[in-house]
């Protein structure tokens, strides 16, 4: 009886002591530190390409028609319209941070200008134009996959393939026509709706203020000068990719 109660008392101090080590253990994994895999981080491309269909619509109030001399070209009631236009367009922006970036613009369109007024329906001319429109933007991106943006900068446009139309009304034609390469301030206002990490739409609205200077021959003898208020409106409407 001796023997049995003494291997007893050993036996339920070696369970004791083994659960006594097991709570030291449980303790000890109960205050180690839980580390957690950090996200991946995406490398940063600062490139953006922007292809689009490129509406121009311009805005000529206040064109002016002065004709040395007394004629009835040079009344204030005379005045140009140009035709809108709807163009392909490609756009290149880099992003120096997250938010700010800078967008170049590149397209031609070709136009077509008629009187108004009292030269209401004379055919003046066409020309190209090509308007590289540099700008500095800052990205809102705050708004998950809709990425709206504002920007401001500058405009060179060239007027080039200048034509005169040589087509009489009323006993007048337009016999040559030149049109002076200008600066012009631009801003804008759009957004990038982005599908995936790469893929996205864009809508891009930008309003430029260009009002060139003209000369112009009628009749192959009667000099013709103004100033042609474009102002256009730039609607465009396409595909984003972020490399």
């Amino acid at each position: 009886m001796r023997i049995k109660a003494i291997l007893t008392t050993t036996s339920l101090l070696a369970l004791a002591s083994s659960l006594a080590s097991m709570s030291v253990q449980a303790a000890d994994l109960a205050q180690a530190p839980i580390y957690y895999k950090a996200p991946p981080i995406e490398p940063f491309n600062p490139w953006m390409i922007r292809l689009r269909v490129l509406g121009v619509l311009p805005d000529t109030a206040g064109s002016s028609v002065n004709v040395a001399g007394a004629s009835p070209l040079s009344s204030p009631a005379s005045g140009l319209s140009i035709s809108d236009q709807a163009v392909p367009e490609l756009d290149i922006t880099y992003f120096f941070t997250r938010n700010v970036a800078a967008e170049l613009i590149l397209g031609v369109s070709r136009h077509h200008i008629s009187g108004t007024g009292k030269l209401n329906g004379l055919d003046i001319g066409k020309a190209w134009l090509l308007p590289p429109t540099l700008t500095l933007q800052y990205h809102f991106t705050d708004f998950g996959p809709l990425k709206p943006y504002i920007g401001a900068g500058i405009n060179y446009t060239v007027f080039f393939n200048q034509s005169a139309a040589n087509t009489s009304l009323a006993g007048l034609a337009v016999t040559d026509l030149h049109i002076a390469n200008q600066f012009g301030a631009a801003v804008q206002f759009g957004f990038d709706y982005m599908l995936d990490r790469h893929w996205g739409l864009n809508f891009d609205v930008k309003k430029l203020w260009l009002r060139p200077d003209y000369s112009a021959t009628v009749n192959n003898a009667i000099a013709v000068t103004g100033r042609a208020n474009i102002d256009p409106w730039l609607v465009s409407g396409g595909i984003t990719y972020k490399f």
